[in-house]
């Protein structure tokens, strides 16, 4: 493998290790999941709004990075998650590679057209599936959020009013620790160098303009440089605005990871220039930006999936969250389970 409450943000200010190639270090996915969870709107669930949670999400967010080391194959399959190698037109890895713009519709259809192109899935990577499943799983957790809340409120049998409320608390601990797993990947979508080739310095391509070939070049970015310039107003003052009309998880993350690979080119055509070292307000400003453009995009995915939950149905026997929410079905067979 090629890659290696408010008072909680003073661990902000913490260098990340120079030599560490996890897209951002600790600093940077920290401060992603701290500034989206402070932008969620106000109709989200208010135990979201807390600063507790908001720090939870921003610890959580690092979570993938310190699953690695347990082993294989559990290392070889997860660290792939964190990236995919674009080349300069858009195609995983090289020209037999599919556009992003036409990535099958499951991973294990990804999986086997590139292995019938003769690359590997660990040298391509599939950030944007582990994205998608990322989001897809937090809606499920809304949904199981709205049923159980929506119960515990009408439920007159106080035995089973104490299992909604229970059930309910675990799912708030899941639904911060799965932001927190989408708020890394949406994160590594933010960093250049997770987009693209040139990973780790420009590598053996074409390279008219003379970039550096320096394999300190990624970690030397996103940990102590990030570590010393990020900060969390600047962050949230350039954070786009909410935007989730039409929402279509594929069509995003794809824009969202062509958006990020424009940024590889810029970022080498800056560090020539010497952008990153010490405290440059070039690179101080590229490193906003992007940090800017995770939360943004964490934010909106967190939104769009708490929206979307309305309208799905959950558990077995099947119900619709609307028709509970609406205190029309009983979800209790549903939720404890009939055998």
């Amino acid at each position: 493998m090629k890659r290696l409450a408010i008072a909680a943000l003073a661990v902000l200010a913490v260098a990340a290790p120079a030599v560490t190639v996890t897209a951002w270090g600790n600093t940077g996915h920290r401060l992603i999941g701290v500034a989206a969870m402070r932008a969620l709107p106000s109709d989200l669930p208010a135990f979201l709004l807390t600063p507790g949670a908001i720090a939870d999400v921003g610890e959580l967010a690092r979570e993938p990075d310190r699953w690695k080391g347990a082993g294989q194959p559990h290392d070889r399959e997860r660290d792939t998650a964190h990236f995919v190698d674009l080349d300069d037109e858009g195609r995983v890895y090289d020209q037999r590679g599919m556009a992003i713009t036409a990535l099958p519709r499951l991973k294990s259809e990804y999986d086997a057209a590139l292995t019938q192109a003769g690359l590997k899935v660990d040298d391509a990577g599939y950030l944007p599936y582990a994205m998608m499943d990322a989001w897809q799983q937090l809606g499920r957790d809304f949904a199981y959020w709205r049923v159980l809340t929506a119960a515990e409120k009408r439920e007159t049998n106080l035995e089973r009013q104490a299992w909604y409320k229970a059930d309910r608390v675990r799912r708030e601990a899941l639904i911060l620790r799965d932001i927190g797993v989408l708020g890394h990947y949406v994160g590594d979508g933010s960093q250049p160098h997770h987009t693209s080739i040139h990973f780790n310095g420009w590598g053996d391509f074409p390279n008219p303009e003379g970039f550096t070939n320096s394999r300190q070049t990624h970690g030397q970015f996103e940990g102590a440089f990030t570590s010393r310039v990020a900060r969390l107003d600047t962050v949230e003052a350039a954070m786009a605005p909410l935007n989730i009309d039409g929402f279509d998880v594929k069509a995003r993350t794809v824009s969202y990871l062509t958006t990020t690979l424009g940024t590889v080119i810029p970022f080498y055509r800056l560090e020539k220039q010497g952008g990153f070292r010490d405290v440059d307000p070039r690179g101080a400003a590229f490193v906003n930006e992007r940090l800017a453009a995770g939360a943004a995009e964490l934010r909106d995915f967190i939104t769009a999936s708490w929206r979307a939950s309305a309208t799905a149905s959950i558990g077995w026997p099947a119900v619709k969250v609307a028709e509970v929410e609406a205190g029309t079905v009983d979800p209790w067979k549903s939720m404890i389970g009939d055998d």
